[in-house]
């Protein structure tokens, strides 16, 4: 099914607008800038973590989303993207770096409103990725600021990883559908905040995980056990994970799309 021109249009509108208030340029990666896009992977999970040169390559050659964001011509922030169809034609967004200094600054926003509007342009209307649900920022920002939508828990989704991000922590993931045009994301990048969700019950995500996990490995590890326990009973019974005002997750039956 094609999108509309005007569609599109906005779509490159609000991520050139993103990407100006980031104080960046987006733009897909070309031969010579892999170097730098493998820089930035390894830089945020480690030497060798980042797909090769040559596998880069071939994503991008295969019209793939491999984008770069640079400020004063230097790279800050890299993603990349690829198609998947089990489902549904989408586009999976696998990795997203933004260098330490960046963060926080509408570098990952912008490369995802890129990466929305190339989708839009080819006629794809759904992105998928997934994220630690312990992490209370990445949940924010899935959620709350993109309009995303979870859709799935997938304990110890890829194994022990062993990288600079996760150690020996178990890989679980949030699975998201971000449905590039549908109400809810147009509501979201509009900057309108999350409806108050009905929800039957709640879970409080701690302010910073990722530091509990570097001080406490052990009270990180009886939150991860707590939170497995908690995440697979509620989607067991058909609630879906939301959040509430102040970033915790609210477990609800209401539609996706709710507007109050």
């Amino acid at each position: 099914m094609g999108v509309d021109e005007q569609t599109v249009t906005e779509a490159y509108r609000l991520a050139t607008v993103a990407a100006a208030s980031a104080a960046v340029t987006v733009r897909a990666a070309e031969p010579r800038d892999l170097a730098g896009v493998i820089g930035l992977f390894e830089r945020t999970w480690g030497l060798g973590r980042s797909p090769d040169r040559a596998m880069l390559l071939a994503l991008d050659y295969a019209g793939n989303t491999v984008l770069l964001a640079t400020q004063n011509g230097k790279p800050v922030g890299a993603t990349l993207g690829f198609l998947g169809w089990t489902g549904g034609v989408h586009l999976h967004s696998h990795m997203a770096a933004v260098v330490p200094w960046h963060r926080g600054g509408g570098v990952g926003y912008a490369l995802k409103l890129f990466q929305r509007a190339l989708c839009l342009e080819q006629g794809i209307t759904e992105m998928r990725w997934t994220f630690d649900p312990l992490i209370r920022r990445n949940a924010h920002f899935n959620l709350a600021k993109l309009g995303a939508e979870v859709t799935g828990f997938l304990p110890d989704f890829y194994g022990r990883l062993d990288d600079v991000v996760s150690g020996s922590d178990r890989s679980d993931r949030f699975e998201v559908r971000w449905s590039l045009t549908s109400a809810r994301v147009l509501r979201a990048l509009a900057g309108q905040p999350p409806p108050a969700w009905t929800d039957v019950a709640r879970w409080p995500l701690d302010v910073d995980f990722e530091q509990l996990r570097a001080d406490d490995p052990v009270a990180a590890a009886r939150r991860r056990e707590e939170s497995r326990l908690v995440f697979s009973a509620a989607l067991g019974r058909g609630l879906r994970p939301e959040l509430t005002a102040g970033n915790d997750y609210a477990f609800t039956a209401d539609p996706t799309d709710r507007v109050t």
